[in-house]
């Protein structure tokens, strides 16, 4: 004789399976859809933190009263052209300290090239790269259609003069100059696009 019990079980074990490959069958066509995304970036919205020491996307504006003396730089970019911080005078500067295995380093390379061609020759951005050759620094720039110039700086030389805004191994690290090439703003970790943009418009219409 069978029980009832076990029959109606039975029953309800059938109809879980079938709900459960139902179900799954609605979702792998889904995941489908999702595109690839870049597994470095995805690390970083993740906030695992493999590979780098992040920022926290902290922004930190400098008054006039409290800036210190304008930035020197002189070097060498990787495409050959000269960077010197005596040509940054009237127009702002942005420094961006960077790598190419950066997680949040990719994910804020769009809305650097978007800010660049936004400003034009208003503002000045500047590729700090602390730890890449050129192969890999120009691998990532054509990656991203960076056209403004980066600098080596593997030796750590341009990081070191500068720790006070440029805490060591917190990349990416932003910093925004003023029309006299003193740091008037500092963006640890990925820079938001609008939040950059609004910290370049003050550092080009205060006044001097």
């Amino acid at each position: 004789m069978t029980d009832p019990t076990s029959s109606q079980a039975a029953r309800l074990g059938r109809r879980t399976l079938l709900r459960a490959v139902v179900l799954g069958a609605a979702i792998i066509p889904l995941a489908a859809c999702v595109g690839e995304e870049d597994p470095l970036a995805k690390q970083a919205r993740e906030g695992n933190n493999k590979n780098y020491i992040a920022g926290d996307g902290s922004v930190e504006e400098y008054a006039p009263e409290s800036r210190t003396a304008p930035v020197e730089i002189k070097a060498v970019a990787y495409d050959g052209s000269a960077i010197d911080s005596a040509d940054w005078a009237g127009q702002a500067t942005i420094l961006n300290f960077w790598y190419a295995a950066c997680a949040p380093c990719r994910i804020e390379a769009p809305h650097m090239v978007e800010l660049n061609k936004e400003f034009g020759d208003k503002a000045q951005f500047i590729g700090i790269n602390v730890r890449d050759e050129k192969d890999a620094a120009e691998a990532f720039e054509r990656n991203f259609g960076i056209k403004y110039p980066s600098v080596q700086d593997t030796e750590g030389t341009i990081q070191l003069a500068m720790t006070k805004y440029v805490p060591l191994k917190a990349v990416p690290t932003t910093l925004v100059l003023d029309k006299q090439g003193r740091v008037s703003a500092r963006v640890l970790g990925a820079a938001d696009k609008t939040t950059l943009k609004a910290l370049i418009n003050t550092a080009l219409t205060e006044s001097l």
